[in-house]
């Protein structure tokens, strides 16, 4: 069987491992990439947040994105019946991008992966890992190819940027309870030929349908929009099995959307992905690390999965040069520690999202500028920045602004927050 040696061998050609690839490269560092499918592949999470922005400068992939012309994005709207909260990225708290995109992922991928390549690093796809054995922090990988043949990498470090495929999450048996409540999702897209002009056929659009039920909507810049329902596992019931038919009946529920999409063919069957949340035990361990949403996975209301997932793919590349010149990083601090503040900050929007708080800060008909630019700069993926105090006391204060809301609407005199 033929063998290959590497520094690093990297699981997934998505973001997270495509930026990991990159900064790792241009450290010098001999790093190879398998991925299980031939790309373009689709794949979710279209929507990114102005976070991300900065780990695609880091790593040396923004200026080929850039390139490609997708749909910019500068902020987002949230509606229910006839109440609308709307986010500007440029008034947000704090410094930091303003604004990012709406990409079909499968050409945003393409373009990350076909960058990383240009610059020298081999990527494999259609091979899949077959076996992973560990001897300290050194490791051999059996792949298959598409034609069935079998062939290993012997690496020093592996750095798991699988997502869904959570490839060792399945094999070391780290698998863990989601920390969200179990949402599922059912998506498509469509050619829109009969878009608006303007802001109403760019910016993107979440509409709430009940406090656990909402639809996205995200215009793409090849005429092309992403048409989806996120909701808690029970609401999926009420309707048929047949996702087409599935889908086409929620439409229908919709108020500010309604009707504009009837004339539309679904480019491709609707696709329903169940239990969307992801966790796992832990996040690294002798000779590996995981990224992306191979370690973890929250929810997509608030677009977190591209900015984690290239976040912590730069963050474990940096480590993992640390690691191969013997500087012994401290992966729980430097690491986990890390991410985790900023996953508990998203943790604690999206679960307040679900119990309808969040939402009533987000429809309040006056809000206090203050505490919506210092939400918006959450939502732009600024959960590190500790100056903010929606970040620094995110546990209790989202509930406590939702409680004087609630004070508020009971005595009808205007909350001073």
């Amino acid at each position: 069987m033929k063998k290959e040696i590497a520094e690093v061998l990297i699981i997934g050609a998505g973001p997270s491992g495509m930026v990991a690839a990159a900064y790792l490269h241009n450290q010098g560092i001999n790093v190879k990439v398998v991925e299980k499918a031939i790309f373009p592949r689709f794949s979710i999470g279209e929507s990114l947040i102005p976070q991300c922005m900065d780990n695609l400068e880091e790593a040396g992939l923004l200026e080929a994105v850039k390139k490609i012309g997708f749909q910019k994005k500068f902020g987002a709207r949230f509606i229910k019946g006839d109440k609308v909260g709307e986010f500007d990225f440029s008034k947000k708290y704090g410094q930091g991008w303003d604004w990012t995109w709406q990409v079909p992922r499968a050409d945003f991928d393409m373009a990350l992966a076909e960058e990383v390549k240009s610059q020298g690093v081999e990527i494999r796809f259609n091979t899949e890992v077959v076996k992973v054995e560990f001897n300290g922090t050194k490791s051999v990988t059996t792949l298959i190819n598409s034609e069935g043949k079998l062939s290993q990498v012997e690496a020093g470090f592996i750095i798991d940027a699988s997502g869904f495929g959570r490839v060792l999450a399945g094999q070391l048996g780290l698998e863990a309870p989601p920390q969200i409540a179990a949402h599922s999702s059912i998506f498509t897209h469509i050619k829109e030929t009969n878009r608006p002009t303007g802001k109403e056929g760019e910016l993107i659009t979440f509409e709430v349908l009940d406090t656990g039920v909402w639809f996205w909507y995200f215009p793409f810049s090849n005429g092309n929009s992403s048409l989806g329902f996120v909701a808690p596992n029970s609401w999926f019931k009420e309707f048929p099995q047949d996702n087409a038919l599935a889908l086409k009946e929620m439409l229908g529920k919709l108020e500010f959307y309604k009707g504009r999409f009837n004339d539309y063919s679904f480019l491709f069957p609707p696709k329903k992905v169940e239990n969307i949340s992801k966790n796992v035990t832990r996040l690294y361990g002798e000779g590996y690390v995981l990224t992306g949403n191979s370690a973890e996975f929250l929810d997509p209301v608030f677009s977190s999965g591209v900015s984690f997932a290239t976040a912590s793919g730069l963050l474990a590349a940096k480590l993992v040069v640390k690691e191969l010149k013997n500087e012994k990083p401290d992966w729980e601090t430097e690491y986990v520690d890390y991410l985790k503040r900023g996953i508990d900050v998203f943790s604690t929007y999206v679960t307040e999202w679900y119990t309808g708080n969040l939402q009533k800060i987000i429809f309040h008909p006056s809000p206090s500028p203050e505490i919506k630019a210092q939400i918006c700069a959450v939502l732009a993926g600024y959960v590190w920045d500790e100056s903010n105090p929606f970040v620094k006391k995110h546990k209790r204060i989202v509930r406590n602004v939702a409680k004087l809301i609630e004070m508020e609407e009971k005595t009808g005199i205007p909350a001073k927050s």
